[in-house]
């Protein structure tokens, strides 16, 4: 008798099949070089190169160059030179001459030169606030509006002053803080007999300083009467005046 498992069928897991898991399969550990780690160079970590972060170069951070910071020399804050044209229904651009003509008021802030011409009897009338460079000019030719209905107000010195003190007061000045200057009044020709044509010049004078005076506005420079017409200028940056008449040096107003 021949036992059985003896001799001609040797163990099993002896040398004719190796165990399981033995050099014919070598082992791999999970995580080794067959497969890469999870966030190795495979697949970059989020946040490195291959996206920038948030706030890096590709975009720059709010308030940098792109977008200068509110109140740098794009505007300047109220008080600096930064022209602000207005006028009574016109407008001018920075450093313009604006023209005020016969019978006429224009305002400016700012920079630029209010300027009018042919001041014979007629008065001109420079109001400015010099806290927020803010300045008005009239011409009036009359002291006194007698017309029915008053339409033209800046003819005459009682309706154009109040006017213009008022439009200068809703643009931001105070009555308090405005100052006047005021060039003219000429007596440009001789009358005979008892016309007061004569003495328009003079009339004007008294009607704008007494008018200016009910408005509680101080006058801080003059050159009025004589006999000559005058070019008046008026900048609103420094509040200088500047006369000029024919043959005469210019007088700082």
């Amino acid at each position: 008798m021949i036992n059985s498992g003896q001799g001609q069928r040797p163990p099993i897991g002896g040398t004719q099949r190796p165990p399981i898991g033995t050099a014919a399969r070598p082992a791999t550990s999970v995580g080794t070089a067959a497969r890469p780690a999870v966030g190795t160079a495979a697949r970059p970590v989020v946040g490195t190169a291959a996206r920038p972060m948030v706030g890096t170069a590709a975009r720059p951070a709010v308030g940098a160059a792109a977008r200068p910071t509110a109140g740098t020399t794009a505007r300047p804050a109220a008080g600096a030179g930064a022209p602000r044209p207005m006028a009574g229904g016109t407008s001018a651009a920075n450093g313009q001459k604006v023209t005020v003509g016969i019978a006429d008021m224009k305002i400016l802030q700012w920079d630029g030169e209010l300027i009018t011409y042919a001041l014979g009897s007629c008065i001109g009338i420079c109001l400015w606030d010099p806290n927020i460079k803010l300045a008005a000019l009239i011409h009036i030719m009359l002291p006194i509006n007698m017309e029915a209905g008053r339409k033209n107000t800046m003819k005459y010195a009682d309706t154009g002053i109040k006017e213009t003190v008022n439009l200068l007061v809703g643009r931001g000045a105070r009555k308090d803080r405005l100052v006047a200057k005021i060039a003219g009044g000429a007596k440009m020709f001789e009358v005979v007999g008892p016309s007061n044509l004569g003495n328009i010049g003079e009339r004007n004078i008294e009607s704008v300083k007494m008018n200016l005076r009910k408005e509680g506005i101080r006058i801080i420079s003059e050159n009025v009467g004589g006999s000559v017409a005058r070019t008046l200028s008026f900048y609103p940056a420094t509040g200088i005046g500047e006369i000029r008449a024919y043959g005469q040096p210019v007088i700082t107003l």
